[in-house]
This record gives C-alpha cells, structure tokens and sequence, in this order.
C-alpha cells in the first residue's frame, strides 16, 4: 500500500513496478433538482478524487438509495444517465453497482483508476516556497443550500453546475506535466479545511490571500443572506485552532473559506521554478486557475488567512 485511504483522498495499492491501483468512493443526497445534472456531478465528484492522486479512471460501481415508494424510477434512470455519461467522458466505465430502497435519494460511485508509482501525487508532498495553486472556484455549498431554500437566482445555479460538472482531468494532466507532486481536490472539508490537511501531511503551514480565492457568482450575497450549510459551519469550528485570520475577513468571509464543496477543483503545490510552466500548461487545457497562498515552514497544519486580493510576488 502506498497511500492509505484514510491519510489521502484515495488509496493506491502498488501492483507492480509500473502499475498502482487508485481506489475511492464517494456518494451523497441530491444538490441541485435535475435529476440528470445530480447524476453528472456526483459522478464529476468521485472521479475527482482520481485526478487528485494523478490517476486515470479506469472502472467505476454505481451506489443507490432510492425511495421506490415516493420517486419514480424514471428519475433514477435519469440520475443513471448523467453518471454513464460523465464517466464515458473521463475515458471509464461503469461496469456495475448495487442498490436499496431508501427513503432519502443517494448516489455516488466506487472508482477504480490507475497510476504510475513514480507520477503519483499525494497531499503529503508540499514544502516551504510552493505556490499553492486553485483550479476552481468555490461556493457551491453555498449555492446548494440556496437551492433547496428556493433562493438562488437561474443564472447562478447554472454556473454551479458548470463548475461541479466539469472534470479535473485537464488539471490533473497539467500538474503531471510539470512535474507537480502535491496536490489534493477541493469537497466536503472546503478549501481551508482540505489545505490544513495538506498542511498536516506534509508538516508545514502556509498563507492564503482571501481575496486571491476565486468565488463562484452571488457567493457573497447568498452567504451574507445565511445560506450555510451545517457542513460548512462544523468546517469553520474545526479551523479554529491553527488559523489566523486577518482583523478585517468577517464570518461571513470566513465561512465562504471553509464552504464544504461539491466537485471542487484540485489544490496544487507547484515549486517556483515550475510555476509559470504549470499556469501555461493549465492555461493550454482551458483549466481556469488561481495562485491563493504560499506554503512557508511553520507548525503542521498553520494557516495564516490575509485579506489582500493577490499572492505577493
């Protein structure tokens, strides 16, 4: 075993000199109301966590719960087809699955993806002087909870999405590329919360510049208007000791930091002499991406949020 599941975001089995396994699950309730669209983002979701370790998928199982009784199976059929769709396009398969009657809707998938041993990425890799680097905005906890309350605005929800249902293949690609070691995606413990345990793998801290953080539309407002999941609000609590945020970020900019995320993007720490090769390979992929903190020696774990809207030269 070269990463344990419960220290990374998947786990990778060594099955040879030139072959690992990367294995992960991930499943959940529906986030937004199109049925297809679920199906697409929580398949867009498990495979993440592939591409995080710089894998390919290769196999994936569905995991169902449905409510037979409430929900028709056509709805499921829907929620199937965005998931065979999304994984066709990661170049995998679903090959199988299981599901129960459930009162409450779920779905998710096993995955299944390789890697070479020597180009895996791990979140215990980031040292002193790299520049952390994130390939998608956050907020779509945010918006989701917005969502159910009958108070997020079209043109928002479609933007979420958009972001949740576009893979991290061409970031991932683009981290390997340049030789990118460390890296980690962006879900359920947020941003801030996915850093420290970058952080905490690798024994070093680091500084963020909120401003620099790339938000998804009408974050701010929908935040503000108190559109939190709980989620997000545990995440916060969790980051009280060890983070230092500036004087001048108020809850509200606190909790957007600490969102819990749905098919968020990948967080890369890239040396400074690979930085600008990794920004131009990001850039040649059409993957959006945003330079938000520094990793500096320091307690394991450390983060120092600043209220600035760029990352110092």
């Amino acid at each position: 075993m070269l990463v344990g599941a419960g220290s990374d975001d998947a786990a990778v089995i060594r099955l040879s000199a030139e072959r690992a396994l990367v294995l992960t699950t991930d499943f959940f309730t529906p986030i937004v109301d199109d049925a297809y669209a679920f199906g697409q983002i929580a398949a867009a979701n498990a495979l993440s966590d592939v591409y995080a370790m710089g894998g390919r998928p290769l196999y994936c199982l569905n995991l169902v719960g449905w409510p037979r009784a409430s929900l028709p199976l056509e709805m499921l059929g829907e929620v199937l087809r965005g998931a065979v769709e999304m994984v066709a396009r990661a170049g995998a398969l679903i090959v199988g699955g299981h599901s129960v009657d459930d009162p409450e809707p779920k779905f998710g998938l096993v995955v299944v993806g390789e890697v070479h041993p020597d180009r895996l990425t791990t979140n215990a890799a980031a040292r002193p002087g790299d520049l952390l680097v994130l390939t998608k905005p956050i907020g779509s906890g945010i918006i989701a909870t917005a969502i159910k309350r009958e108070a997020a605005a079209a043109d928002t929800v479609r933007a979420a999405v958009e972001c949740m249902t576009t893979l991290n293949e061409g970031a991932a690609r683009a981290a390997q590329a340049v030789g990118v070691r460390a890296a980690t995606d962006v879900s359920g413990f947020g941003f801030l919360g996915h850093l420290r345990a970058m952080l905490l793998a690798s024994g070093a801290a680091a500084e963020v510049w909120a401003g620099a953080v790339p938000r998804l539309p009408d974050v701010r407002r929908l935040a503000a208007a108190g559109h939190i999941p709980d989620g997000t609000r545990r995440n916060l609590g969790a980051l009280a000791e060890g983070t230092r945020f500036d004087g001048a970020l108020d809850e509200t900019e606190r909790l957007i930091l600490a969102d819990a995320q749905t098919s968020g993007g990948l967080l890369l720490a890239v040396r400074p002499d690979a930085a600008s090769r990794l920004t131009e390979a990001l850039r040649s992929r059409d993957v959006p991406a945003a330079a938000v903190g520094v990793v500096v020696a320091g307690p394991g774990g450390a983060i120092t949020v600043h209220a600035g809207n760029a990352v110092p030269a």
